[in-house]
């Protein structure tokens, strides 16, 4: 979600001197990636590895995004380069890969996959360096079946690579952005430090890899060879590939009776721009009781089209491509923001909203290649009430989807949203009655999607299979205050930092938790992540008290969390309200833990919850860390733990319960080995 500049608001705080050193590990990154290690090449023809989030298919079924490409890591294929990774610290490459692996190609060398089924088009997740004073690069790779070149992909760096502290830069040389709020680096406020301290630049380097697809012009076959191939005399000093997506993208949708956009003048070449011709098409369609749609091309769209009780269709979002630049306004708008780009928005909420309005079949590609949250250069905006968005690829703008209520009604379904500056979705203000489902989101840079109940309590809402992806700030999903709502069957995996997969926060102003709050059925994968502020590690799920007490009845049932890098099950809240605030009524129940680097629940804050069939293995500390509000009182912990039964593992001892101190603040990690399966 947008972030406040103020770290009270926007960045948990720690008191003064707990924090320590940053672990060596957090290297920045700029000349190239760390943990190289050679790879062994597969051998020409073998099977390929399929997987989900890079993990066995079998570990996440029924969870998730049903999507229609098949995933392929870079570092299970054939290649001469070498694989990096694993990693993950942040500010370096493999923590924000999928699987936090990849490989890393110089010139000359090359991955080579082993299509599983048949395709006729791929994506290909990458990283190449930024220009030294920012602002990116463009290099070639090429790409070449069963040894045949087919096409040269132009790779391109200018939508990635952000440096310094939010909302960041793309100055790679930039000093600190906020000299007076406190770094870990130095384990202090550098402003109010004497001497003032040694901070190298480019410092926090984060937002390392794009990607792209590409139609290969006719349909291989299933065990057919994608060789991808970094040339020689390429401007990049390396690339690193990431992975691959291939899919047997079906024929352009057609549709005769119809507001076609070229009648009105709009060009399938993008040569001119068609905005105003969208709009005429928009306006007659109206009148015609009409769809409107858009036949295969890249059209140019410079503004945001407003969209009001229209259906608006395009041939596929491989083949209907609404693709503009960002434009900086003469003067601010009313609402702050200095550009304005391509986008649909429905009318704003304060003007009545809009109402049935229904996308679908299309690509959004945006300019944005820097973080201004004022800003409305998102792909969808505004209010839609009873509408729908489905089958849409939004890549390159601010936020995939940001929408204002109050609305209601409004169903996003089967979308890929990728490479985002800000968040995929947000449901803000006032959202109600409203799904989310089957969405396919990755390299978010904040939480991938997100409910937040500024001023007014979203409500009734349900976040269903989604699949969330290497966000590299923030959460998987978050939800920030609200009444009645479901995170249900969702797959989230490789959070990078500030974040974690799964986020209940009373914070940003949020309205209270009301109701009920569900987790169920969602697994997690190596999350459990770094807290830049704190200085700890994060749980999986992590449930934070900061604003107010969180009462709402919070339910955990069916969840599976493997791999976490710290914690799997964190509650908590900050030091300057710890003992204003607590957590209470929390259930979890049937329950699957799979590998912690530290503990299975961590409790730093006053309240209670309750524990059912919660089975875990593989744990690398004690199994409770209880802090509660750091008073150690001879009574024990402000936190009770309460064992319903069924809890396997001999993680949650009779010794720990109901409330043992047993605090380490930054106990040692342990990595676990990978999840497998039950």
């Amino acid at each position: 979600m947008f972030r406040s500049l103020t770290p009270a608001r926007g960045h948990p705080r720690r008191p003064s001197g707990t924090a320590v050193a940053l672990a060596a590990g957090l290297a920045v990154l700029v000349a190239g990636p760390t943990s190289a290690t050679a790879s062994p090449p597969t051998s020409a023809g073998a099977r390929p590895v399929v997987t989900r989030a890079a993990l066995d298919p079998a570990l996440v079924a029924g969870r998730g995004a049903d999507v229609d490409f098949l995933e392929q890591e870079a570092e299970n294929a054939r290649t001469n380069g070498e694989i990096i990774g694993p990693d993950r610290s942040a500010y370096t490459l493999p923590a924000e890969a999928s699987g936090r692996r990849a490989v890393r190609l110089t010139p000359g060398e090359y991955v080579e996959f082993v299509l599983p089924s048949a395709a006729n088009g791929i994506t290909v997740r990458y990283s190449i360096p930024d220009a030294p004073q920012g602002g990116g690069i463009t290099a070639p790779l090429k790409v070449a079946v069963n040894g045949k070149h087919l096409r040269t992909m132009t790779l391109t760096s200018q939508y990635s690579w952000l440096y310094n502290q939010y909302p960041f830069t793309n100055d790679p040389q930039a000093g600190l952005l906020h000299p007076d709020w406190w770094i870990t680096e130095c384990q202090c406020v550098p402003s109010a430090t004497t001497p003032y301290p040694s901070i190298s630049t480019p410092f926090r380097p984060t937002h390392f890899y794009d990607e792209q697809r590409l139609l290969l012009g006719r349909t291989y076959r299933a065990g057919d060879r994608v060789r991808l191939t970094a040339p020689p005399g390429s401007a990049a000093a390396w690339t690193v590939i990431d992975l691959l997506d291939s899919e047997l993208v079906a024929p352009p949708h057609v549709r005769l009776l119809a507001a076609n956009v070229l009648a009105f003048g709009a060009d399938p070449t993008g040569r001119r721009d068609s905005a105003d011709a969208l709009d005429r098409a928009i306006a007659f369609a109206r009148r015609a009781h009409l769809t409107v749609y858009i036949p295969p091309g890249t059209y140019q769209v410079n503004r945001h089209i407003i969209v009001d009780d229209v259906t608006i269709e395009g041939a596929g979002n491989w083949y209907t491509i609404i693709k503009g630049r960002e434009v900086a306004l003469p003067t601010p708008a009313p609402d702050g923001s200095v550009h304005t780009g391509v986008g649909f928005y429905g009318r704003d909420a304060a003007d009545g909203g809009s109402r049935n309005v229904h996308l679908s079949g299309f690509a959004i590609e945006g300019d944005v290649r820097e973080r201004i949250d004022t800003d409305q250069v998102n792909a969808i905006g505004g209010a839609m009430s009873n509408s729908t968005i489905d089958g849409l690829y939004l890549h390159h703008t601010k936020a995939g989807l940001w929408f204002d209520g109050p609305m209601r009604n409004v169903r996003v379904t089967n979308n890929i949203i990728v490479d985002q500056i800000a968040d995929a979705l947000n449901f803000h203000t006032g959202v109600t009655d409203s799904l989310v489902s089957h969405n396919f989101v990755r390299n978010t840079g904040d939480d991938g999607l997100a409910m937040w109940s500024e001023r007014t309590a979203n409500a009734r809402n349900t976040f269903d299979h989604n699949t969330v992806q290497s966000p590299t700030l923030a959460n998987g999903i978050a939800i920030y205050g609200g009444t009645d709502t479901t995170v249900s069957h969702n797959l989230v995996a490789d959070p990078v930092r500030e974040g974690s997969g799964l986020h209940a926060g009373s914070r940003f102003g949020a309205e209270p938790f009301t109701g009920h709050l569900r987790f169920t059925n969602n697994t997690t994968a190596r999350a459990g992540t770094y807290e830049l502020n704190w200085n700890i590690g994060l749980g999986a799920i992590w449930i934070f008290a900061l604003d107010r007490s969180i009462e709402a009845r919070v339910e955990v049932t069916g969840d599976a969390y493997l791999d976490n890098t710290y914690n799997a099950i964190m509650l908590v809240s900050d030091w300057p309200v710890k003992d204003l605030y607590s957590i209470s009524d929390v259930r979890f129940r049937d329950v699957r833990v799979d590998g912690t680097g530290t503990s299975v629940v961590s409790a730093r804050a006053a309240g209670s919850a309750t524990f059912a069939n919660v089975d875990a293995r593989n744990v690398g500390a004690v199994g409770v860390n209880n802090c509660g509000s750091f008073h150690f009182t001879p009574a024990g912990s402000e936190f009770t733990l309460t064992d319903l039964g069924g809890n396997d593992g001999g993680w949650l001892a009779p010794w720990l319960l109901p409330n043992t101190i047993t605090c380490d603040d930054r106990p040692p990690v342990s990595p676990p080995p990978p999840p497998s399966r039950w």
